[in-house]
């Protein structure tokens, strides 16, 4: 395996992409053409096929979270979970190859195949659990009903949008595109994107996004106010029976938007699913406790694979 063979993620790959993820579709937030499209100026991706696997990796990111002190000062190599029938096995072999191999975002049934894999000790693993990126997800009966007392606040911030405001409720297409694309850098000017680099990397990232929307065939909703938009989500199928929110924003002014988008949205789409994926909290406070407000039903665990120096 020649790295250098590596090439960057272009548009035109969905198709590649795709084929992988249908035969093998993933648990994990990470893994849709959509996300690692419009991340990849970020993490710096590149991808190639590998013993009939998709291997995507970056040479240049290293994820200034992962605090382990074995691994600080060398060169990092930066890989997801590889796509393909038997992930556990490319990752055992890649990391024996490439001793500097990380696998980030390794899902809890993939760690457990490689922990009883012969290999396991004798290529001195580690696995760390990364809760920071675990996946948040939830019955899509529970976002759309709100049921019970541990929803009751849910329940009055939407019914308070729904009754106080004159509102639309939009499906995503391309002629809203801009109106979306406007909200969004309201919403970026407001909080001072400009001044926080992870949100000014998800800005760009969102206008990735939505600069593709056409061909990334994902789904979307707009939500607004008079003649206002205050609200949007877009997000696509992570697998058989799971929806994948990658982006939620709202205008807090308009109390209750936040509820009354993902209502709306989870109400009006059409696909047959049972479960909602809402990503991770990124070890962010606020962001945790939101998540955490809307009653997980479970979590996808993630960690990190590597090998001891």
């Amino acid at each position: 395996m020649d790295l250098s063979d590596g090439k960057s993620i272009e548009i035109a790959d969905k198709a590649l992409f795709d084929n992988y993820l249908l035969k093998f579709p993933p648990e994990i937030s990470e893994l849709t053409f959509t996300n690692l499209f419009i991340w990849r100026n970020y993490y710096n991706f590149l991808f190639l096929e590998w013993k009939d696997h998709l291997i995507i990796l970056s040479k240049k990111y290293l994820n200034n979270k992962w605090k382990n002190p074995i691994i600080q000062g060398r060169d990092v190599l930066y890989l997801l979970p590889p796509i393909g029938a038997t992930p556990e096995l490319i990752i055992l072999e890649l990391i024996k190859k490439f001793h500097q191999a990380e696998f980030h975002k390794v899902s809890e049934l993939t760690v457990e195949k490689i922990r009883n894999n012969e290999d396991f000790k004798e290529y001195k693993l580690e696995i760390a659990e990364d809760r920071d990126n675990w996946d948040y997800v939830h019955k899509l009966n529970d976002l759309i009903e709100l049921p019970g007392n541990q929803y009751r606040e849910k329940r009055r911030r939407l019914k308070k949008f729904l009754d106080q405001y004159n509102y639309e409720f939009h499906f995503l297409t391309e002629d809203l595109v801009d109106k979306c694309k406007k909200l969004q850098l309201k919403w970026c000017i407001i909080r001072d994107c400009q001044d926080n680099k992870s949100l000014f990397e998800e800005h760009k990232a969102i206008n990735e996004a939505l600069n593709n929307f056409n061909e990334l065939e994902f789904s979307g909703a707009l939500l607004c106010v008079d003649d206002e938009c205050v609200a949007y989500t877009f997000g696509e199928k992570l697998n058989t029976n799971t929806l994948v929110i990658h982006i939620e924003k709202a205008h807090m002014q308009y109390e209750g938007s936040y509820q009354a988008i993902n209502n709306l949205f989870l109400k009006n789409y059409s696909a047959d699913i049972k479960f909602v994926n809402r990503e991770q909290d990124l070890g962010i406070l606020g962001l945790r406790r939101a998540k955490k407000s809307y009653k997980p039903d479970h979590m996808v665990k993630k960690s990190i694979v590597y090998q001891k120096d």
